[in-house]
This record gives structure tokens, sequence and C-alpha cells, in this order.
């Protein structure tokens, strides 16, 4: 669907002290790529309205900046996803917080619902986080979760994180500071497929480059370093599966860090666990809902 621009000047939508909400609903769609009203509702206005999201959605659908796709189950049929057209991804390309990440627009609706339910469930991890950092006092927001984030990890291969999530612990003076690797499991992939991301991120965790043009070879470190203090703990959010199936999902994990050597090392320098999202939502991340993969009772997520 493509609407003339012309009547919206770009600097009616550029940055302000006062952050008006249609510039926050395109900010965390260019973003999070794709959300529902509710999800949008959420994300950036939880104690306002579904219609106030609403009517800023039609009017940034009327404008030409954002479009829709209906979602696939016939039991919420009046349930969409909304997405930047391209003309709205271009408007955000100067935002500060969306700097450096790359372009993502989608051009028909047909593209939009291939990647819908992977998408929407991974805003879905996220929210749960949210609400529990303004239920704790802490600090975790929509700009806080960065989906798809790549890093290159040797031979020309990279390892691309469902996303990443900065989150801070927030305890009277005490504040502190902690970041995860998320991985989203709908059990669409097989088990095997899902355990090798741990390979992945032990490989990420050793990859170092080495300098052009010495003869002998140079330590610089870790290439994660270049973007974290610590290397970030590791979560696998798992859903779209009976309990039994993602039980045994969660073993295989736990069987991958006992048995590959690499996994192994990482496990002893990295906090590593999986949780079922339905209990995420229910109970909270800082719920006793995370099962460590290296064995234990489940914990919250910040005591992995």
């Amino acid at each position: 669907m493509t609407h003339s621009t012309s009547s919206v000047p770009a600097a009616e939508l550029a940055p302000s002290p006062a952050e008006p909400l249609r510039l926050q609903v395109l900010t965390a769609l260019a973003l999070h790529r794709m959300a529902t009203t509710g999800q949008l509702r959420q994300m950036l206005r939880p104690d306002s309205s579904r219609q106030l999201v609403s009517r800023v959605l039609n009017r940034l659908r009327s404008t030409g900046f954002v479009d829709l796709t209906p979602l696939p189950d016939s039991d919420r049929s009046r349930t969409h996803a909304w997405y930047l057209t391209p003309e709205g991804s271009r408007l955000t390309r100067d935002i500060p917080i969306l700097r450096g990440r790359p372009p993502y627009p989608i051009t028909s609706t047909t593209a939009a619902s291939l990647k819908t339910p992977h998408t929407l469930t991974v805003v879905r991890a996220h929210l749960p986080f949210a609400a529990d950092a303004r239920r704790l006092g802490h600090e975790h927001g929509p700009w806080d979760w960065t989906p798809e984030v790549a890093h290159l990890i040797g031979e020309g291969e990279r390892l691309v994180a469902d996303a990443v999530m900065h989150y801070t612990v927030v305890d009277g003076e005490h504040r502190r500071k902690l970041r995860a690797f998320v991985e989203v499991d709908r059990s669409t992939m097989s088990s095997e497929r899902l355990a090798v991301k741990l390979i992945e991120y032990a490989r990420l965790f050793l990859y170092e480059v080495q300098p052009v043009g010495r003869r002998r070879p140079t330590s610089t470190g870790p290439t994660w370093l270049r973007w974290y203090p610590v290397f970030p703990r590791v979560l696998f959010v798992l859903t779209g599966a009976s309990r039994a199936r993602l039980g045994d999902r969660i073993s295989d994990l736990q069987a991958m860090v006992a048995q590959h050597p690499l996994v192994a090392a990482l496990a002893r320098e990295v906090q590593l666990g999986a949780g079922v999202l339905e209990d995420i939502e229910e109970h909270g991340p800082s719920g006793s809902v995370w099962v460590p993969l290296t064995g234990g009772e489940p914990r919250p997520w910040t005591n992995l």
C-alpha cells in the first residue's frame, strides 16, 4: 500500500525532548522490525489505552510510513502486524538510536507475512523483561533490546543472535549492568540444530582477528571485546511445543554443554540458561523459570 508523504514534513517526525508517540512508534518498528498494536502499547505506553496507539498507527498508515499484514491465525482475524514501508524506513534512518543499524524495509504484505511468526515471538519475548523492569524499578526499555545482531565467528561465517539485551538492575545506589544474547526457539527446527547454536557462541567467545601483514600472529584479544566489557550470558526462550518436547529440547542443550569441549569451556565462563516463554510471561523473567544449562534447579535469569 503506497501513499504520498508530501503532506507530512519530515521535521514533524524529528526527535524532540517530548518524544511524540508517533516518533516512538516509528523507532520501535524500525528497531523491532514488526509488532502488533497490543505489543506496541505494552512497549511504549503500557498505562494508556489501545485506541491511543491505534490512532497513531492509522495516521502513519494514511501517510504511507507504515503498513500492516493480518496474522495467519483465523481466531485472531482482526489482529495485524505493523511494519515500516520503504518510505518509513528511509524516514527513520537518521534517528540517533538507529544509527549503524542496517535498513530493514519490507516491500509487500507477502514479504511481511513470511517474517511475522518469528519476529513477533521475539518481540513477545522482550515484553516480560520490560514489564519486570518497570515493576522492580530496574532499567530496560524498548531500545535496550536489539534484534538480529550479527558477529563474525571465523571462516567467513557469522553468528546472528535473535536479540541482544541490555538490562540494568538497580538496588538502591548499586547498579548492576547485565547483557544477554537471546535465542528464541519456536520448535520449528530440529533440537540438534538448536543445540548447535551453542557451538556458534563458543566460537564467538574464542574468535580473534589477526592483524594483516604481520609475520607472527599477534593477539588483539577476542573480537567480542569491541562491543561488550564481558561476554553476555546466553538465554534460550522456547515455545511452540508440548511441555514434554520443550523439556527434551532443554535436555539436548544441556547435553551439548556436557559433551562438546568448546561449549563446556564457554559454560565455565558464561552463564547459560533456557526458559519456556509461557512461564516467563506468567511469572516474569525474575521468577525461578530458567534452567541452567550446566544443571541445577530453575532460578531467575540474573542468578544463572
